[in-house]
């Protein structure tokens, strides 16, 4: 029963902490089903370009531990799962994960420990589905003024937006 939730899932959060317990939580979307279920045991997360500071990854390397939360929308109860994380780069493997004709050069395999559904009243007093509760955008900093915030007044935070902007309608590092 409980297949459902990544198979129907667009959007996973992963958790992931270093040797000293530093932690590191990241979010990873794509198509509904982009975690491949390889077995009763056994899921595979394609790794898709980012913002290459690999944190995540990096902990995997120190330290397997991970945790992952299914998300899916309109759904308020979620899946989690909790194992041992594996860095991959099998073609063969990770060919079926290929989105807009490009496959993943990297994958995380996940061999499960435990797994479970996940309540819903933080969705429920939250109202995050709710779209009439939903914050303009516009109401937000942007990216470009979050990193002026934290790199001072010679960031071009318009710039960076603008160039992001253009990048994302491009879909260019998407994949």
């Amino acid at each position: 029963m409980t297949r459902v939730y990544v198979e129907r899932s667009p959007f996973i959060c992963i958790a992931t902490s270093d040797l000293s317990g530093n932690c590191d939580l990241s979010p990873r979307g794509d198509p509904v089903g982009f975690v491949r279920i390889l077995d009763d045991r056994t899921l595979l997360i394609p790794e898709r370009p980012g913002n290459r500071i690999a944190d995540s990854l990096r902990n995997m390397l120190a330290n397997p531990h991970i945790g992952v939360l299914f998300f899916v929308p309109g759904v308020s109860d979620t899946f989690r799962v909790n194992g041992r994380a594996t860095l991959i780069t099998d073609e063969a493997l990770l060919e079926p994960s290929a989105v807009e004709g490009k496959v993943p050069r990297l994958g995380i395999l996940v061999d499960i420990d435990e797994a479970y559904t996940q309540c819903s009243k933080a969705f429920l007093r939250s109202h995050f589905w709710d779209s009439a509760r939903h914050i303009d955008p516009s109401t937000m900093p942007t990216g470009g003024q979050v990193h002026r915030a934290i790199q001072g007044a010679h960031f071009d935070a318009d710039g960076y937006d603008h160039e992001r902007s253009e990048r994302y309608k491009r879909r260019e590092g998407f994949y």
